[in-house]
């Protein structure tokens, strides 16, 4: 016995040495933590139950037999964040790089079958070079096994992805199928090929930090949903952003206690629109002076900049925020925008998060690049998003609301619950300027100077704007449920919020939608 409990103990302790002091080193001069560090940091202090310690690799099939470490090159098993269970898998890139293998690979399908089974969040800290090249089509099977397990477990529980190193090939499906994926500044870059395959396959010259680091990922493709500065800030803000998430698509977000008064009315938001409708603002100030606390989690900050997107609290309650930005493209929707909204949103409907949306949207963005890039197709997810969810959804019209985009953004007529708009909305076909050149270009036309035809279409714009570009003609046709003053919007929203607790709504019964991908 005396000799088992020797063996434990340096097996545990190899274990967690993993590749060795040197390698850990080379981990932290690279400003990278190792998998063990990283895990501490993630979860509540002394909560992490480690499972397959002890697990090997098949070392007599590969040629290995000399290369054996305890654990295999991968950290899994369960613990808390804020008091709730998640379970957890972390790549130590100190053993084998990292690689996956049969065993480590079935390490993570075994955490999360269980997170499966048990309701609870899964959260996979990557840092690995790729498959296990000894072991061939074993580790591609595992890869595609993992891949399976992130689809099932899709709208089930949430799924995080860390990418706190290199993710490169097929291992990049993973973090792919999941719900937000986090990635570090100078340390993480994520690609199907590298720099040199494409240098020699289409002669493009290209670095890792530019082809697949953090910020291309956080800005250009939108890939990455949130960019960190190192190790210790990326772990921060995931505990951050479970705190707004439920454990699984049957339990909705915990309520917090809150101190900023439901009642509270801000007359900040009376004087900040600009009177003239051409003038661009920060939608985030509108957002901020209406949540609990100006506390905004914002998704895909740097992405799609023409639509804001993240997670706040109306009286405690969570909600997802979808809100157009006049201050980026005046706030139209694009192709991008489009897909950063409806993949918020449907994530929002899965796990029983309520909408609120705001906005201030005058159009679809013109031009021959979106129609060639598909702006019908993906302006349809958007609409297709926001029509599927059933979950409670309130929508704010601040400014313009004109065309297809008042149709798209959480109109009424979109299942929508509350709709409210403010005395500057103007909700129309188009703008007052477009439509009055095609509504009186006859009279325009007929007066005799310049100077003249000015004056006709200043004085029709007007009279458009008063007569049908504002909101009190949509409350008239019941559209909109209300025309309220900005300063009332929090007190407003958070008692249709109250209302819509025991809200049920449903869709008619399909083995599942064809949203247009």
């Amino acid at each position: 016995m005396s000799e088992r409990l020797a063996e434990l103990r340096r097996r545990h302790a190899a274990a967690e040495a993993g590749g060795g002091e040197e390698r850990r080193g080379r981990q932290h001069k690279e400003g990278k933590l190792s998998a063990r560090e990283r895990i501490d940091l993630l979860l509540d202090e002394g909560s992490f139950e480690e499972t397959d310690k002890l697990v090997r690799h098949r070392s007599r099939d590969f040629g290995m037999e000399d290369q054996i470490v305890d654990g295999d090159g991968f950290v899994t098993g369960w613990g808390m964040i804020h008091g709730r269970p998640v379970y957890v898998f972390a790549q130590d890139f100190t053993v084998f790089g990292g690689s996956l293998s049969e065993t480590n690979a079935k390490k993570i399908m075994k955490i999360m079958d269980l997170s499966l089974k048990t309701g609870a969040p899964v959260i996979g800290l990557n840092d690995s070079g790729g498959a296990r090249i000894q072991e061939g089509v074993l580790s591609l099977a595992g890869y595609a096994d993992i891949f399976l397990r992130n689809t099932l477990s899709s709208g089930v529980i949430p799924q995080i992805s860390a990418i706190m190193g290199p993710c490169a090939g097929g291992a990049v499906y993973s973090p792919a199928l999941t719900d937000f994926v986090f990635m570090v500044e100078g340390v993480s870059y994520m690609f199907i090929t590298g720099p040199d395959v494409i240098k020699t396959v289409t002669h493009e010259d290209v670095t890792k930090e530019a082809l697949g680091g953090a910020m291309t990922h956080n800005s250009v493709s939108g890939v990455a949903h949130f960019l960190a500065h190192d190790d210790a800030e990326c772990l921060a803000m995931i505990r951050e952003l479970m705190s707004y998430l439920p454990q699984n698509n049957l339990d909705g977000p915990a309520h917090m206690a809150c101190t900023d008064p439901a009642d509270r009315e801000d007359a900040a938001l009376d004087s900040l629109v600009p009177e003239s409708s051409g003038v661009p603002y920060d939608m985030k100030d509108v957002i901020r002076r209406v949540i609990d606390d100006g506390r905004f989690f914002e998704v895909q900050e740097h992405w799609a900049k023409n639509i804001v997107t993240g997670f706040a609290r109306m009286d405690g309650r969570v909600v997802g925020v979808v809100a157009n930005q006049p201050a980026f493209l005046a706030g139209c929707l694009d192709i991008d925008s489009s897909v950063k909204g409806a993949r918020f949103v449907r994530f929002c409907d899965a796990f029983q998060i309520p909408i609120l949306t705001f906005e201030d949207v005058p159009g679809f963005l013109p031009g021959t690049a979106q129609e060639f890039g598909g702006i019908i197709r993906h302006g349809a997810k958007l609409l297709y998003a926001f029509a599927e969810a059933t979950v409670p959804k309130v929508t704010v019209i601040t400014r313009k609301a004109y065309g297809g985009a008042y149709c798209v953004m959480g109109s009424k007529h979109l299942r929508t619950d509350v709709n409210l708009a403010w005395p500057s909305a103007e909700i129309a076909v188009m703008g007052p300027e477009a439509a009055v050149n095609i509504v009186y270009r006859r009279e325009i036309a007929a007066a005799a100077t310049g100077e003249e035809q000015e004056a006709v279409r200043r004085a029709k714009t007007e009279e458009f704007r008063d007569r049908f570009a504002n909101p009190f003609v949509s409350a008239e046709h019941g559209f909109v449920d209300d025309v309220i003053e900005p300063r009332q919007t929090r007190p407003r929203v958070i008692r249709a919020l109250k209302m819509l607790e025991t809200k049920v709504d449903s869709s008619p019964r399909k083995k599942h939608g064809n949203i247009p991908l």
